[in-house]
This record gives C-alpha cells, structure tokens and sequence, in this order.
C-alpha cells in the first residue's frame, strides 16, 4: 500500500525532527517535507501534494491559523492536524484554527516530558489520527495538493434505520462527539434558534482547558447557554453542560432536582470523558425518555450507552458519513442498528429541535 504521505509544519527544529522520526518509523506513513513556518508551507503543499499537514500555530511569518485559512482558500483539502499547547491560549487558537478550517488536533508533550516520552505521546496521540482521517484515500494525480477529499470517496457503510417512536415528551438532550466535534457541535448550537426546552448534556473528547473554551465558544453561537460542568449543577432547561476534560460526566438525583457529577474512574473506551459513562448515568437516572445525538468522531464510544438507550426506549439520532471528519463512533452507531435517523450535520439542528418540541405538544416530530 502507498504510505501516506505527510507534510510537518513547525518553527521548532526539535519538533519538526521529532515528529518526522515518529511518523516515519511507521511503515504506512512517509514524511515528504517540512516547513518553518506557514508561508513556506503555502509552497510545499502546492509542490508536493501531500495527504495530510501537521501543523504548529504559533510561527512567524505567517502563523498556523492564517495557515490552515490562506490554504483552504486555495482550494487545498488534505486533512490538517494542529499542534496545540495544553493552556487558555493553546486552546483558544487551537478552536480558531478549527473554526478556520483545521481537521483535528493535538497537544505537545510537556516540557517535563523526556525525550522518549515525548516521541512515546506523539506517536499515540498523532499516528491513529494519521491514519483515521486519510487510511486508504489518495488524491487523483500527482501532483494534487486537495489531498484525501480529491479521491473517489469510499462506498458508504450499510446499516438499517430503526422506526422513530412515537414523540412523548423528552427528559434531556445527549450529545456524544470526537474528531470533528467542535464545528459539528458549532453547528448544532448556532442551529438551536431558541434555547431547548430540556437540559442538554455533551460529551466531547477534549482534555482539561480546552473543555472550558469549547463551552465559552459554544455559549456565544447561539441561544443555549452553555457552560463547563464543574459538578453539583442543578440540570435546567436550554442550559448544555459540557464534560470537563479529564473526567466523566454522571448524574445524581437529589429530592426532586437532578445534579451533575464528575467523576475520575478510569478511562472508558480509552476516553475520560466517555460518551458511553455520560449515557448510562443519563438513562439510569433520567430514564428512557431522552434524545441523544451522535456526532462526528473516531472510535465507537457512545454505542454501548445508546443500546441501554434504545433498550429503555429512547430515540437516537447520528450524523450521516457524508459530513463526518471521521464516521468512528456514528457510524459504529448506524451499522449496529441502533439509529433512528442518519442526518447531515446540517439538518441535526433542525431534527431536534422538532422532536423536543413535537414531544412537548405530543405531536409528531
């Protein structure tokens, strides 16, 4: 199989050499070129047409953001991994570089970190990212710099669609996500025109910091309010709690209100927080009358917890592969039979706000 062909981006010496040195000890992974800044990078993707950009934000010249932006404008659609520091700011331009056009993300090693530690992260943290959001694509001709989008995209997975149950009126709105979240979940709030008449709880994988401006962000696009749960809220209608980096999102009851908990067992499905942690606690405290919307992301978190749902008669909607980064946890999702409808990104918004709505009045969604 042809490797994919990566191109690294990073006014660091040190990093640039150790992200080469890890992507290129995996035999289906070949560095084609480097770059110190993102003026040069400009150049380099025309020239070599790679897959896939790792990318540094803070450079001179011209920076990781204006980057990913100057190279979307050109028409380049190779799939853009950012680097970010795991700090207010890291995580601030790291959800503009998103919002500009980046793919997906991770952090650097810290300056604790020893050398191998440093190359041990990365390549756990970059080389299954590599790989989901390129595999086996390829663009048309050398020489093209629109990476994997350019090629014949892959038949889509089969799967069969669940009949909607009929509309009753829905507990809370569940919402599981990864690689592509944040614009999915963009999306989705800025779609939400009136603020939901339900409790909205969201599992996006993130790690600390970045959750916090995920929901700052969140919280300016649209009618929800939106914040970081920090445990101990008191669930209220058109308020979204945002799992906090770093640990799972539960619920409690208490008397006749229900409170938000976080927890830091251990990692489920390789993630904290876990879709599939928030999803039982939900069901098992709220019940089945709930709505849960699984969003772009890699893995299959989400697909446990939504067979406790659908088993307690709930209903679940997924975002369809066409306008998935990566079609992981919907898609595992949709072809285990648990979906009731497979929407684009753009439409989930609407849906939604339909059924929680029809449910209130007791009318079809």
């Amino acid at each position: 199989m042809t490797p994919i062909r990566v191109l690294v981006v990073d006014d660091s010496v040190v990093v640039r050499r150790l992200v080469t040195e890890v992507l290129d000890a995996d035999p289906q992974i070949e560095v084609v070129g480097t770059a110190s800044n993102g003026l040069i990078a400009q150049a380099r993707a025309a020239q070599l047409g790679p897959d896939l950009v790792t990318m540094d934000i803070e450079m001179p010249q011209m920076d990781g953001i204006e980057a990913v932006r100057t190279l979307r404008k050109g028409g380049h659609r190779m799939p853009i991994i950012m680097f970010s520091t795991l700090t207010e700011r890291g995580a601030s331009a790291t959800l503009e570089a998103l919002a500009a056009g980046a793919t997906d993300y991770i952090t650097k090693p810290t300056n604790t970190s020893g050398l191998a530690d440093s190359r041990q992260q990365v390549a756990d943290s970059l080389i299954p990212k590599v790989k989901a959001l390129v595999g086996a694509r390829r663009p048309l001709a050398k020489g093209t710099s629109t990476g994997a989008v350019a090629a014949a995209p892959k038949a889509a997975r089969p799967y069969a669609l669940r009949p909607e149950p009929p509309a009753r009126p829905v507990h809370a709105l569940i919402v599981g996500s990864s690689t592509g979240g944040p614009e999915a979940l963009s999306r989705l709030f800025e779609g939400l025109r009136t603020p939901p008449p339900v409790p909205i709880l969201v599992t996006q994988h993130m790690p600390p910091v970045f959750t916090r401006q995920l929901a700052a962000r969140l919280d300016r696009l649209g009618a929800t309010h939106v914040v970081e749960a920090t445990g101990a809220e008191t669930l209220q209608p058109g308020v979204a709690y945002i799992a906090a980096g770093d640990h799972h999102l539960e619920l409690r009851r208490q008397g006749t209100s229900v409170k938000t908990v976080l927890t830091d067992g251990p990692p489920v499905n390789f993630c904290r927080p876990s879709v599939d942690v928030m999803f039982r606690s939900a069901v098992q405290v709220l019940g089945g009358n709930l709505l849960a919307v699984i969003l772009t992301g890699m893995g299959a978190d989400g697909r446990t917890g939504c067979a406790d749902l659908i088993a307690a008669g709930g209903t679940v909607y997924v975002q369809d592969e066409a306008t998935s980064v990566v079609w992981g946890m919907p898609g595992a999702v949709a072809t285990a039979g648990l979906a009731h409808r497979v929407l684009p990104i753009t439409e989930v918004a609407q849906a939604v706000d339909r059924r929680l709505h029809g449910a209130l009045t007791g009318g079809r969604s």
